[in-house]
């Protein structure tokens, strides 16, 4: 009798598990911790998961994502917003890391945003936005919108999504370049020829706490994405600022109140020309890379040091900005205050490579130089009295 009941439990639990998989899809979650998801640059607190819910906290700004990348696909999922006026978003063909100059990852934004919001529009202002349901390309990327749209803005047909605390569902399909999302049970807006068409998918945090479940994915046939279509392979990156506050920096004692950490900007609030010691990290670097955004205030005088990172333990910048003697020199001439640069630095042995990029520029600017010191040790920001506003920090060994 108990081994007859034994295996018709069997054959009930094989008859479900089938029929859970007939569809094809598999959840992109276990329910009991993120496994399989890549906190892009928030605090460690930002996400968290309990009994299948994926909670955010909204802070900071910026995105967790997926190991793996995604090319053609149908994702689904529930959202809900835990205040009136919530913000948040699910990328898709995403960067690994955040844009230089934002604490977003590159791709095409699903937008998820309650009613409330919508309060703080003016009227009188052309539409630029709608709340739940718009889709749209998002540092650098590209698309060609569906239906009603500003610029490359694909705005959704109808209003369709309940506020907040209700659920909504979403199902957001992406096939050889083309998107589309459909806002409880109904197909609202989308786009073709999206670029890149092959990356990473993302949720994303933007300031008041948001909530998803029953997120799952069906992979579709690929359709031949090359390298060119699709987002850079994750290089290891991983980022030194949580957004919060300063965990895992060693901060000057008596400079506290100088380095601030707001969101996803690090604040350098220096006074004019009184120059202090540098902000270094607990991590260390040897053979390596180092990534770091920065904008300098539209005083800002560059025919002085402006700003400076030093690299393994060593007090003299390895890069310097503005006019003054380093091993690297971005000067007046490559610099210009008020607007966002990437600084990316790659150390082998005692050579470095330093590559500086403008927000959304094509050409970067390369220097190289030799540098002396030891073969490993942490990094620097420098203090030459000048505020400066940094973000996006990364390294890999």
């Amino acid at each position: 009798m108990k081994f007859t009941t034994l295996l018709t439990a069997l054959a009930l639990s094989f008859t479900f598990l089938h029929a859970a998989d007939d569809d094809g899809f598999m959840p992109m979650f276990n329910g009991k911790d993120l496994s399989g998801w890549v906190n892009a640059n928030c605090a460690p607190e930002t996400w968290s998961i309990k009994d299948g819910v994926v909670s955010c906290t909204g802070i900071p700004t910026g995105a967790m994502r997926t190991e793996k990348q995604y090319e053609n696909f149908i994702m689904e999922c529930e959202w809900r917003h835990l205040t009136s006026g919530g913000n948040s978003g699910v990328f898709i063909w995403g960067s690994p890391i955040s844009a230089p100059g934002v604490p977003f990852l590159r791709g095409i934004e699903v937008q998820v945003l309650d009613h409330g919001y919508m309060k703080h529009a003016d009227p009188k202002k052309p539409r630029w936005f709608t709340t739940h349901g718009d889709v749209f390309p998002i540092h650098g990327a590209t698309m060609e919108p569906h239906g009603d749209h500003s610029g490359q803005r694909s705005f959704p047909s109808e209003d369709r999504s309940k506020p907040s605390p209700e659920w909504n569902h979403y199902r957001i399909t992406g096939n050889n370049g083309t998107l589309t999302l459909a806002v409880n049970g109904k197909i609202v807006s989308g786009g073709d020829k999206c670029f890149w068409r092959k990356g990473y998918l993302a949720l994303e945090s933007e300031g008041a706490p948001v909530e998803f479940r029953n997120v799952r994915i069906k992979e579709l046939p690929s359709t031949g994405a090359t390298a060119t279509d699709s987002a850079p392979l994750d290089q290891g990156w991983k980022h030194l600022y949580n957004g919060l506050d300063l965990r895992g920096w060693k901060v000057p004692a008596g400079a506290e109140s100088k380095w601030k950490a707001s969101n996803w900007n690090l604040k350098l609030d220096s006074t004019e020309g009184q120059e202090g010691p540098a902000l270094w990290s607990e991590t260390e670097i040897a053979n390596g890379e180092f990534i770091a955004d920065f904008q300098l205030p539209k005083s800002a005088d560059l025919t002085k040091p402006c700003s400076g990172f030093c690299v393994r333990g060593t007090n003299t910048p390895a890069v310097l900005i503005g006019t003054g003697k380093a091993p690297i020199v971005f000067g007046p001439d490559k610099v210009k205050p008020g607007k966002w640069y990437r600084l990316r630095l790659k150390l082998d042995g005692q050579q470095a490579t330093a590559t500086l990029t403008e927000t959304q520029e094509a050409n970067p600017q390369v220097l190289e130089a030799t540098i002396e010191g030891p073969a490993k040790g942490t990094i620097g920001i420098a203090d030459f009295g000048t505020t400066v506003t940094f973000a996006n920090f990364f390294i890999r060994e």
